[in-house]
């Protein structure tokens, strides 16, 4: 007996609970999110805050114009568009449902704004550098006031069900057009597969960074999302542009912590341990320079010069300044003995950004019909071959309301929807070996960093695809002989999105943005186009 809804949702970030917010007065919306605190996201952890225009001395042209210098050549310009020019009416609209927004020390009656890396202008809200959790906070606060709107915390997504996959399964001829059906959900609290059927299906899942042994991304971003539409036969693109973020603190005891890159925008310099202010060297933006150009330089310095971390000095700004502008990383590096105002700050590059996923139109659409991505889960075009710094919260909500305004005009959640078939567990057993599980995800993760990190070459990402291939033979046989759990679902899910990001990686023989090669060390106009793969085989 299937379960059903008008709109399944799966993830509970900005994109997902912003998108749940507008479909639910079109019908009912159930949202599924596979922890227990269902507050707990990417979009939760976003420190910098969301750009939009918003002063009288900025402009749409020059949010544009900054879109595009950082995406290298790749930006969809229409993307860009869309999302710089209907941005400051999705962020009036954050404010009205309550979201607090920080207001400028100089006048209580605007905002403060931000400058970050490749911005011209500062028009970076921000609610201190909590912005990502205040955003979240506020939108799961009126969603759960909505009477269509149902969140479920504990409930992993497995795989999507599409008409051609129940068609295969007996025996017909899969349709001309294929169409998502539903999903298979492990509903945790009680270790039983449900089948959701719904007319729209949308993936909010977030990115996927733990694929890469350091990240700044929380343990749930395991590329779900991108797997399972991977295997649903949608198309995905660009998941070699791998976004590193310059600056994660280095310490033992304070692993995944984000530096903002706000603190560079207030003046903050990268140093060498010598003291040496580097970046001059690399860039004539210096220190604002995209975050692709100085996460490579400092990986550069660690490289040259053995270095374990280089240093972000705050140092020109009073402890006062510091604890009333950044409270929670002043009070997360002050757990750990470090103080802005008098030391030194040690960063280093850390995976923090896809910016290819699953391949959509300007209404979030995917290649499969009724089946939509939204946030870092997609690949728009926006952020082309490197995003620009606070554009991703803004995308979410833009794409969002895109999304749900074209299935409100086409109204698709008025088809039918078929019973689906129940999950067949077959002869799989309990597994009591965990530790397998660890192992593997271990093991993914270090040769990721090692093999496809933020320089590549073409013998590195060779020995990768070799080496994703076993473990996906191995991951394969244990899905089928063991119960699914939702650790296995994930490992089966992040060795899915290595594999993807390793074969995009191959067929771009160029530099450029995130992508940096030894092997093809320059720009070549010939690959001034998306890399887009699909699963012929699912």
């Amino acid at each position: 007996m299937s379960n059903h809804t008008d709109t399944l949702v799966i993830g509970s970030g900005a994109a997902g609970m912003f998108f749940a917010l507008k479909a639910a007065e079109h019908g009912k919306v159930t949202v599924i999110t596979k922890t227990q605190e269902v507050q707990e996201s990417n979009s939760r952890y976003a420190q910098g805050g969301i750009a939009a225009v918003w002063s009288d001395d900025d402009s749409f042209d020059n949010h544009i114009s900054d879109t595009l210098v950082a995406g290298a050549g790749l930006c969809r310009r229409e993307a860009v568009e869309l999302t710089v020019r209907t941005g400051p009416e999705r962020v009036r609209e954050l404010i009205e449902i309550g979201t607090a927004f920080t207001a400028s020390h100089d006048n209580p009656d605007e905002y403060s704004l931000h400058r970050e890396g490749g911005h011209s202008h500062r028009r970076i809200l921000h609610a201190d550098d909590l912005t990502g959790a205040e955003i979240v906070r506020a939108l799961h606060a009126r969603c759960a006031q909505h009477p269509n709107i149902q969140v479920l915390g504990e409930h992993t997504a497995i795989d999507l069900i599409t008409a051609g996959w129940v068609a295969r399964r007996s025996g017909e001829i899969s349709p001309v057009e294929d169409r998502v059906l539903g999903a298979y959900v492990l509903n945790r609290q009680n270790d039983e597969v449900e089948a959701w059927a719904a007319s729209i299906v949308v993936l909010a899942t977030g990115g996927a960074g733990k694929v890469y042994q350091y990240t700044t991304n929380p343990p749930i971003a395991t590329g779900d999302g991108i797997a399972m539409a991977w295997r649903a036969g949608a198309e995905v693109a660009n998941m070699e542009f791998v976004q590193f973020h310059p600056t994660a603190l280095y310490h033992h005891k304070l692993t995944s912590f984000l530096i903002s890159e706000a603190l560079r925008g207030d003046g903050g310099i990268l140093r060498l341990p010598n003291g040496e202010a580097f970046m001059e060297r690399y860039d004539e933006r210096k220190d604002l320079a995209p975050r692709d150009i100085v996460a490579r330089a400092i990986d550069n310095e660690l490289k040259e010069k053995g270095l374990d971390c280089v240093y972000l000095d705050m140092r020109h700004l009073s402890a006062d300044e510091l604890e009333r502008r950044y409270p929670n990383i002043d009070k997360a590096l002050k757990s750990v003995e470090i103080d802005m105002s008098t030391d030194l700050i040690p960063v280093v590059p850390a995976a923090h950004y896809f910016c290819g996923g699953v391949r959509v139109d300007l209404n979030g659409a995917t290649s499969v019909r009724n089946l939509y991505a939204i946030g870092e889960t997609s690949c728009t075009g926006l952020h082309g071959a490197n995003r620009l710094a606070s554009n991703s919260l803004l995308e979410a909500l833009v794409y969002a309301q895109a999304a749900c305004d074209q299935i409100a005009a086409n109204r698709e959640v008025a088809e039918d929807r078929p019973e689906l078939p129940v999950w067949d567990v077959g002869s799989a057993a309990h597994s009591d070996e965990q530790v397998i599980i660890q192992q593997t995800w271990g093991e993914i993760r270090r040769f990721m960093w090692n093999y496809v990190g933020i320089v590549r070459t073409h013998r590195r990402l060779k020995r990768a695809e070799r080496r994703i291939a076993l473990v996906q033979e191995e991951i394969q046989k244990y899905y089928w002989d063991f119960k699914i759990t939702s650790d296995l679902i994930e490992l089966r899910n992040l060795a899915t999105t290595a594999q993807l990001v390793v074969r995009c990686a191959l067929l771009r023989r160029e530099s450029r943005g995130l992508h940096y090669t030894l092997d093809f060390p320059e720009s070549d106009a010939r690959f001034i186009r998306d890399t887009v793969i699909q699963n012929t085989r699912y």
